[in-house]
């Protein structure tokens, strides 16, 4: 049998050798998996010695890594706020940029509130969980993140407190509130994004044209019809996530469909990265 400390120092040299970006956190995380311990367990006890059967799981986790296989997908969640979800290849693995959609929200404290391109049900479940008197829905085109969406909502006893639909814009229901991390990828950044997104996160939940912006458009394009209800109300605001140097075109497209009170958030990094617009 091998110890921790063997273990850890093999994977995190491989890791290194191809350029893994935080080679030893992604190895503890894995061996935490592997041996069912905690992190600091194993920090703590490097000479303990890892049972036959955790030693080969944890090698094949290793082994997919090296392909660069995100560790989220490996291990099958990734932790959003006070909630953990369940994630594989048919949703986007959760960023914590994100949790500034889901500060908005706590923020305005809307009585209603939709989530579209909900994937695996971050930003909805989120809101559900730290806001009990909000009536969330939650939309998406894939019906593979919907399927993800709603047995994340079930694990975390949130069922009732979501309403997941298919599509955009859901026909019945007005919102005070919307949040959308939609796709903002722009086609010929593609290449130069880590091998872990374009190797395996859905290519549809990333890409959005040759400027990055074509979901966004879309999305503001239905002001005529769905989204007229929500802009229609005083207190309705909308809030996109966006990628870095799209917030001065987005705050521009929701000037000309009608949002005024412009404002735009910055993440940890300093980048803009969300812009909130009211009508």
């Amino acid at each position: 049998m091998a110890p921790v400390r063997d273990a850890l120092g093999a994977s995190v040299d491989a890791l290194a050798a191809i350029g893994v970006e935080d080679p030893r956190l992604d190895a503890e995380v894995m061996l935490a998996e592997a041996t069912g311990w905690q992190r600091a367990a194993l920090v703590a006890d490097p000479g303990a010695e890892l049972a036959p059967a955790a030693a080969r799981l944890f090698g094949e986790m290793v082994r997919r890594r090296l392909r660069r296989e995100p560790v989220a997908y490996i291990v099958g969640r990734r932790g959003f706020r006070h909630l953990e979800l369940e994630v594989d290849r048919r949703v986007l693995i959760p960023r914590p940029e994100t949790e500034l959609l889901v500060e908005i929200a706590l923020e305005r404290a809307p009585a209603s509130l939709l989530d579209v391109g909900t994937g695996s049900g971050a930003i909805a479940l989120a809101v559900a969980d730290e806001l009990p008197g909000c009536a969330v829905t939650a939309t998406d085109t894939s019906e593979r993140a919907l399927e993800v969406a709603r047995a994340n909502a079930g694990r975390l006893g949130l069922s009732e407190r979501v309403r997941f639909v298919a599509g955009t814009i859901p026909a019945e229901g007005t919102f005070d509130l919307v949040l959308a991390n939609l796709p903002y990828v722009a086609e010929t950044d593609w290449p130069s994004l880590q091998p872990e997104v374009t190797g395996w996160e859905p290519r549809e939940a990333l890409l959005a044209g040759p400027d990055g912006l074509a979901a966004i458009r879309a999305l503001l394009g239905d002001c005529g019809r769905g989204l007229g209800r929500i802009a229609a109300q005083t207190s309705a605001a909308i809030a996109l996530e966006v990628g870095e140097g799209q917030a001065p075109p987005v705050a521009e497209l929701l000037r000309e469909a009608g949002f005024t009170s412009i404002e735009v958030r910055r993440d940890l990094a300093g980048i803009e990265r969300v812009v909130l617009g009211e009508r």
